[in-house]
């Protein structure tokens, strides 16, 4: 009998579902997984499943926790690994973690995730543009410390973890990049899990897909 379970929405919309699935994942977790179909806004399902009415949403042996970095620290307490063992290092993670966590709006707002369309040369507001040139001097930095091919080193920890829903939007929306750039998204792209992810999101119903993320203000037209 699983030990808990995993409230996630759409594999092919939801980032935030992703990012908590990975760390559940990674930390090896034995849960149950509840994938919710969602709405225009946060869907009556997912708003009764969950306390804050979002999701992911994780009960795991009693304990309930929300929020996506809480989610990746508590994986990360049985699962010693996900964030690296020296104590700099890890500082650093956790930093561009929470970078990750509470910013990049700007991106967000122009380049969806939806992993099934090709959206390519869309969605290039002076935000975005300015998240993306950000994001690539974060990972430019932190693979020169670690050594790649990920982001803190050989293994792909939480904090590729907190990226891997960039990584999608960079393949969906593909904005102009740096060659380091696209090493990495080809490295995070080729990981089993998200490989598991993308054919999960490409069988899920038809009917869950939503015009806001299938035609959004910045794709580009025919």
């Amino acid at each position: 009998m699983p030990d808990g379970r995993l409230f996630i929405g759409s594999k092919r919309y939801s980032s935030w579902s992703l990012r908590g699935w990975l760390a559940v994942h990674l930390a090896g977790l034995d849960v149950e997984e509840v994938v919710l179909e969602m709405g225009e806004g946060p869907s009556p399902a997912i708003r009764a499943a969950t306390p804050a009415g979002l999701v992911p949403y994780l009960e795991h042996r009693g304990v309930k926790v929300w929020e996506t970095i809480a989610i990746a620290e508590y994986c990360a307490e049985q699962a010693p690994g996900l964030w690296p063992a020296d104590p700099a290092r890890r500082a650093h993670a956790r930093a561009i973690a929470a970078e990750m966590h509470a910013g990049f709006r700007g991106l967000r707002v122009a380049m969806p995730m939806n992993l099934g369309r090709d959206f390519a040369g869309g969605g290039r507001s002076p935000e975005a543009l300015a998240d993306i040139a950000r994001i690539e001097a974060i990972w430019r930095e932190a693979i020169s410390l670690s050594g790649g091919p990920f982001l803190c080193g050989a293994a792909f920890t939480l904090a590729d973890a907190m990226y891997a829903p960039v990584v999608t939007r960079f393949l969906t929306w593909a904005p102009e990049l740096a060659a380091e750039t696209r090493a990495y998204m080809a490295a995070v792209r080729a990981h089993p899990l998200l490989a598991r992810w993308y054919a999960e999101a490409a069988a899920e119903p038809a009917a869950w897909r939503l015009d806001k993320y299938e035609n959004p203000p910045g794709a580009p037209r025919a």
